[in-house]
């Protein structure tokens, strides 16, 4: 087999790798709410994340054509299939790393930083396209800041129109409609985070020769909504009791307003065609939302360690992705 078109099949299988780890590590993402207000069981809840994970992940296409030529431009590298390559395995590690501990970490942070950082020590800072690089990244530190103060304005109105409610009926009724934001949460959680692997995937076919345009092949986007939902229906329980519970005490009513701010803030994004972090997203949406509730009520300091993790991980995936691309380097099929 042309050791091209071999590098070529390790990268589609390293990208599905990746997006059915992103899968399992963001499944809290979508459901952590709904399972800790026991609006749905844990096992109904992940079916319910996976179905809504694959069809959300088989309607958009624009962050994958971002993230295929926003960072880099594919028909220049030299070392196409070796950076892309190197990328995955960093970004891999880094999600493997972080679930171990518990920590929700972001995957679009380690994808995105891995691929700036493979490309610099392959073709040196030149080769990054700054202006796309830069949207990027602005779109993934300003989404947790909108979700923050959307989740707290949110909350604010919702305590205004049902503070004259019985509280213990309010919850009941807001549990009900939890089933139905959970799923939109979702479903907006398939459309951006199964692009990112779609993106790279189309990127090491052009690299490879393989296709001539940023248009992500409909066997590309299918395999990986299937290997998403796949990761989803797998669950990550060790993320799940961190952004559930470890952030703040969870009510119906807080669950549906977090949710609500989490689906329409990625929307947004997936829109605008740019990729932003789930899990940045729907953990300050649930801060706003305890922050509106009762500022006390939120553990600052599991969210101090989960932004320090935010914060450091885009340059250590950068720097993991530069080191494994010099290893790969000295591969003689590479």
């Amino acid at each position: 087999m042309d050791s091209l078109l071999l590098v070529v099949i390790c990268i589609v299988i390293f990208a599905l790798i990746f997006d059915f780890i992103n899968g399992f590590h963001d499944t809290a993402n979508a459901i952590a709410t709904s399972v800790s207000t026991k609006a749905l069981p844990p096992r109904r809840a992940i079916m319910l994340a996976a179905s809504m994970n694959f069809l959300g992940a088989l309607t958009f296409t624009g962050v994958a054509q971002t993230i295929t030529s926003g960072i880099a431009n594919p028909f220049d590298l030299e070392n196409g299939t070796t950076v892309i390559l190197a990328a995955l395995i960093a970004a891999i590690i880094w999600n493997l790393v972080t679930w171990v501990f518990g920590i929700p970490s972001s995957s679009s942070h380690a994808i995105i930083g891995a691929i700036a950082g493979s490309v610099i020590a392959s073709d040196g800072f030149n080769a990054v396209q700054y202006s796309g690089f830069i949207s990027i990244i602005e779109g993934l530190l300003a989404s947790p800041l909108i979700a923050f103060v959307a989740g707290y304005i949110i909350y604010t109105i919702i305590k205004i129109v049902f503070k004259n409610r019985n509280l213990a009926k309010t919850n009941k009724q807001f549990r009900r409609v939890q089933i139905l934001t959970a799923a939109v949460q979702s479903y907006a959680h398939g459309t951006n985070d199964a692009q990112k692997s779609m993106g790279i995937i189309t990127m090491a076919l052009i690299v490879g020769g393989m296709h001539t345009t940023t248009d992500v092949p409909f066997w590309v986007q299918f395999s990986c909504a299937t290997a998403m939902a796949l990761g989803t229906s797998v669950g990550g329980w060790r993320i799940i009791k961190t952004v559930g519970g470890k952030i703040m005490k969870i009510r119906p009513v807080n669950g549906v307003a977090a949710d609500v701010t989490g689906a329409a803030t990625i929307l947004g994004a997936t829109l605008i065609h740019l990729p932003v972090s789930t899990t940045h997203v729907i953990s300050s949406a649930i801060m706003g939302v305890g922050a509106s509730h009762r500022v006390k009520g939120v553990n600052w300091g599991t969210a101090q360690r989960m932004i320090v993790t935010w914060v450091i991980t885009l340059p250590v995936t950068a720097l993991l992705g530069a080191i494994i691309f010099t290893g790969l380097q000295l591969l003689p099929f590479l």
